[in-house]
This record gives structure tokens, C-alpha cells and sequence, in this order.
């Protein structure tokens, strides 16, 4: 696995619209493109791997990285062609959430619109559950 270079993340408080059943992660369109980007710029990449470590000011943050090969218990979403492998301790974080890719003037980066966060901090890149 090899990090992303240049890719941040941010975490956005809040519910999302009703669904029927709350999957483990869902993509936006954009985010569908930019990972398809992603991957297609990585020889050896098959997918792209959500984890969550301890950091920041509140505790929380996710990580993205590469993969090859998907691990016993990862959660794989699969959307329009684009694979996602969650690591077992970011699943239970993630349920509902929802994941988008967003581009202003001055910054692009992967957004988490997270359902069952607490808190975040005030950059936004670390949260509490």
C-alpha cells in the first residue's frame, strides 16, 4: 500500500437524506471520478483503502491509501466500477456515511459526510464518535 499524494480529508457533522438500508459507505459522482483517476495514475493499485488512526485535536481521522489485495475482514464497496476496501476498525465509524470529492479555488479533497460523528475539530480533518 502507498499513501495518496496531495489527497486530503475532511469530516463533515451531520445526517444524511433516509435511505432504505444504511450500506457501509456510498460515493458521490464525484468521488466515483476522482478515485477512478486515482487508481487508473497506479499500476499496482486495485483499490482504494479506508482505515481510521488516532490523531488530531479530536481524536479521529480517516486515512486513504492504495491497495492491492483486499484483507480478510476489509468491507468492500463497490460502485460504478470503482472498488473501496474499509478496514475493520473504521467500518462501524463509517456505516452511513457517505463520501464525496470536492474542488474550490483553493483546495480539492475527499469529503466524509458522517451521520454518526460527535465532534470535529476546527480544520475539520479529525473528529470524535
Amino acid at each position: 500500500m502507498s499513501k495518496l499524494g496531495g489527497a486530503t480529508a475532511r469530516v463533515v457533522k451531520g445526517a444524511l437524506k433516509a435511505r432504505q438500508t444504511r450500506a457501509a459507505l456510498t460515493l458521490t459522482n464525484q468521488a466515483v471520478q476522482r478515485i477512478r483517476v486515482l487508481l487508473a495514475q497506479q499500476n499496482d493499485a486495485n483499490a482504494l483503502k479506508i482505515g481510521v488512526r488516532q490523531k488530531g485535536c479530536n481524536g479521529l481521522t480517516y486515512t486513504l491509501e492504495y491497495a492491492r489485495e483486499k484483507q480478510k475482514f476489509d468491507e468492500e464497496v463497490e460502485q460504478d466500477g470503482i472498488k473501496v476496501w474499509i478496514e475493520p476498525k473504521a467500518q462501524l465509524s463509517l456505516l452511513g456515511s457517505e463520501m464525496d470529492y470536492v474542488t474550490d479555488k483553493l483546495s480539492s479533497e475527499f469529503v466524509f459526510r458522517n451521520p454518526n460523528i460527535k465532534g470535529t475539530c476546527g480544520c475539520g480533518e479529525s473528529f470524535s464518535i
